[in-house]
């Protein structure tokens, strides 16, 4: 039983099989995502949990400009390039090197900052009283270690990646959250926001844990390396400074919607984290998981300039995110106040808490589509060792949502903040696609305007069948008890999804097939 287990774990997966890993994974990280908020929001009062989401900005700044950047837009292609020539061992050393600099560098910055925190926190939330500021400066001192831990688990998980091993991959944060759970449920109470952070920093070393035994079998040994001079690890810092900078301007726009939204009603930075937490839910499932399936792909392509094939791959795999993520889009606008109610109005969270999380998921479910197309028009250029156009379209957006983002919040509150988000977003997809299509114009074919359409058709029939149903419904059920609004809101959703699959199947989208069997043969074809 032990070896099966282990052979499922670290055998190579197909495109197929990624795809299908990823979903089933992804959607149950997002499952225990939606749990942690929901404990949270029902053992702390939204004015305190203002300071918990607050404290982690600095530390996920620090993080995403100087880690994540790298992992997505230039370790996996650059590891990939020397594993495919079969050059592991030197695979193997930039892995160390990145991993042993990368360590070295976040533990000194945990040092420095535990001691300039005082001084940015007053930046970064101006309108928290004293007390609430020195509270949200300790929080975030401790959660400095996360990004420690998390920056080896990226690598890890960046090789995981490279080898097609999707796994272990994606069962750490589905730990991760469970870690945050347990701390929501039995450290809250007693210790409140501090015992949870304490759970979080636990989270993020069980994620990169749960990489390793993977890795390992791959034949991966750490040795502590500093090797600033391979060509590798040059190739790789030189690429991931544009993406660093994007994912920089990225978390400065989350900065700067914390520091507007202090000066809101209390709770608004909360709301806006725990709307945000949920509207990702359908995006990471449906559109994550399948950008991060084919990107080893689309680098590989890239590598041998296959353009027909790379085209082949982007062009469908967008198709499919559409075809999943209009429906979605859909289903929270219509359905966003019992969706909220579902996951967060409890203990906690009052009614006003509650309404005002609706009208923000609204906001952010309207740009769901966009959102889902980011990443994977994204990777497209990272495939092709291009990381300077995403992030110059990146900053493009976020100036654009940061502009917006003041007045929309005055006449608005939260929600204006979600809805300038929304528009950046938008923004964002349509600059990146409009330069996929002069680089290639095989990423353009009439059949995404068709399918796209027919797409549109059934999901404005599907919304006139959620809408009235979820009406019908309303008038034979208690909706002030659990079970009256899960009732209304799963029976309403799942009429609309089946007439949504139904209509489209009437109208032969080819997507219908290529999202169920998740295969796509070179002729377009679901197999």
């Amino acid at each position: 039983m032990w070896q099966k287990f282990q052979k499922l774990v670290h055998r190579e997966n197909s495109l197929v099989g990624a795809a299908g890993i990823l979903v089933v994974t992804m959607t149950l990280s997002n499952v225990f995502g939606l749990l942690r908020d929901h404990y949270l929001a029902r053992n702390i009062e939204t004015y305190n949990l203002d300071i918990y989401y607050a404290a982690f900005r600095i530390p996920d700044l620090i993080f995403n400009i100087l880690i994540f950047g790298a992992i997505s837009a230039a370790f996996i292609p650059v590891f990939t390039s020397f594993v495919s020539r079969g050059d592991k061992k030197i695979a193997w050393r930039i892995t160390n090197s990145l991993i042993s600099i990368s360590v070295v560098i976040l533990a000194a910055l945990a040092v420095i900052l535990y001691f300039f925190m005082p001084y940015l926190t007053p930046l970064l939330v101006p309108k928290f009283e004293a007390s609430r500021q020195n509270q949200t400066t300790q929080l975030a001192r401790i959660l400095m270690l996360t990004p420690i831990f998390f920056s080896v688990s990226y690598f890890l998980g960046g090789v995981l990646n490279s080898f097609k091993r999707f796994v272990a991959y994606s069962f750490a944060p589905i730990v991760y959250n469970l870690s945050i759970i347990v701390g929501s449920i039995y450290a809250a109470p007693r210790w409140g926001i501090t015992g949870v952070v304490w759970f979080v920093v636990v989270g993020s070393a069980l994620h990169m844990l749960t990489q390793v035994p993977t890795v390992i079998s791959l034949g991966y040994k750490f040795k502590p390396i500093f090797d600033f001079g391979h060509p590798g690890v040059k190739k790789i810092v030189r690429l991931m400074i544009p993406r660093a900078i994007g994912m920089g301007a990225n978390n400065i726009l989350l900065v700067v919607y914390t520091a507007i939204s202090s000066a809101l009603v209390a709770g608004s930075i909360a709301v806006f984290n725990l709307a945000n937490n949920i509207q990702t839910m359908p995006t990471v499932v449906f559109a994550t998981s399948f950008s991060t399936a084919v990107f080893p792909i689309l680098a590989q392509k890239a590598s041998i300039e296959d353009h027909a094939s790379f085209s082949f791959y982007l062009t469908r795999s967008m198709r499919v995110i559409i075809y999943l993520l209009v429906p979605s889009t859909v289903i929270f606008i219509l359905l966003r106040a019992q969706i909220i109610r579902l996951i967060l109005g409890s203990g906690k969270f009052s009614w006003d808490d509650t309404r005002m999380a609706a009208l923000t998921l609204g906001w952010f479910a309207f740009s769901l589509v966009a959102q889902g197309l980011i990443p994977l028009f994204a990777k497209a250029f990272y495939a092709k060792h291009n990381t300077k156009t995403p992030t110059i379209v990146s900053v493009i957006s976020i100036i654009v949502s940061i502009a917006i983002a003041y007045p929309l919040a005055r006449s608005m509150g939260v929600a204006g903040l979600a809805l300038s988000f929304s528009i950046g977003s938008f923004l964002n997809a349509i600059l990146l696609y409009f330069l996929l299509y002069r680089i290639s114009h095989k990423v353009f074919d009439w059949q995404i305007i068709i399918s796209t359409l027919k797409i549109l058709l059934a999901s404005i029939v599907m919304a006139l069948t959620v809408r009235e149903s979820g009406h019908l419904l309303y008038n034979y059920l208690d909706m002030q008890r659990f079970w009256g609004v899960l009732i209304q809101a799963g029976s309403a959703a799942i009429i609309g999804v089946i007439v949504y699959l139904l209509i489209t199947y009437l109208l032969n989208c080819q997507e219908l097939g290529w999202a169920i069997k998740r295969r796509i043969n070179d002729n377009g074809a679901a197999k």
